[in-house]
């Protein structure tokens, strides 16, 4: 299994020759080295609304012929764009063949932002993914505070590969990240949402360390680079 970190909390994984893609923002991201031309997928998972986290989810999955999964009032606010979605809710799991994504909550907030009416249109519940494919199971928390049923997910879920927002100011920073990252009780750690912009600039080296010294596994992935689990 072959997995792109792209940026901010864009994750692609592929597996048996073919691939999905988690919240592709790559056009308004500055340290992205990949453009939504780029890249290939069967499938789009967003985890909630905002702009960061949805931009490039149309052009990919219309170059594509994608489906795009998401929160049932997003899946449809696309769908009227032309988009092939799947919508779902919380506590759901959406099969998509190659692999299987369950979506989870997240503690965060979720709006499509229509920026020429100057308005902003409720985008159904944040939310965020277990991915299970190869026998392997893949977290990607989406945006999100501390809570406390991350430790129950943790029990419940043997979870490979964890990746957790460490930013800040929108989301966790990385002491919250760290209890997180404790409770999900994932065999190794990528740090996500954190760079792109000045207001969310971390030490990501530094969050790896203090991992460790739990006897976390933890990796910083650039942008652009890729790990194999």
């Amino acid at each position: 299994m072959e997995i792109i970190y792209h940026g901010h909390s864009s994750v692609q994984i592929t597996t048996g020759g073919q691939s999905l893609i988690i919240d592709p923002f790559l056009r308004g991201n500055p340290l992205a080295v990949a453009k939504p031309e780029d890249i290939k997928v069967d499938a789009v998972l967003l985890t909630h609304a905002h702009d960061d986290h949805i931009l490039d989810a149309e052009p990919i999955a219309k170059a594509n012929g994608a489906k795009v999964v998401a929160v049932v009032e997003l899946a449809t606010y696309l769908s009227w764009k032309g988009i092939d979605t799947i919508g779902m809710n919380l506590g759901g799991t959406v099969d998509l063949g190659f692999a299987q994504a369950k979506m989870i909550q997240a503690f965060h907030t979720s709006g499509i932002t229509l920026h020429e009416e100057k308005r902003i249109m409720y985008g159904g519940v944040p939310a965020g993914f277990l991915i299970r494919a190869e026998g392997k199971t893949i977290l990607h928390a989406g945006d999100t505070s501390l809570f406390s049923d991350m430790k129950m997910i943790g029990e419940r879920e043997s979870i490979d590969l964890a990746f957790i927002p460490i930013g800040g100011h929108f989301t966790m920073g990385p002491d919250d990240a760290l209890q997180a990252a404790e409770w999900f009780g994932a065999r190794q750690v990528v740090p996500v949402h954190y760079d792109t912009f000045p207001v969310i600039r971390q030490d990501s080296e530094a969050f790896v360390k203090k991992l460790e010294e739990k006897g976390i596994r933890g990796r910083v992935l650039a942008p652009g680079e890729s790990m194999t689990l």
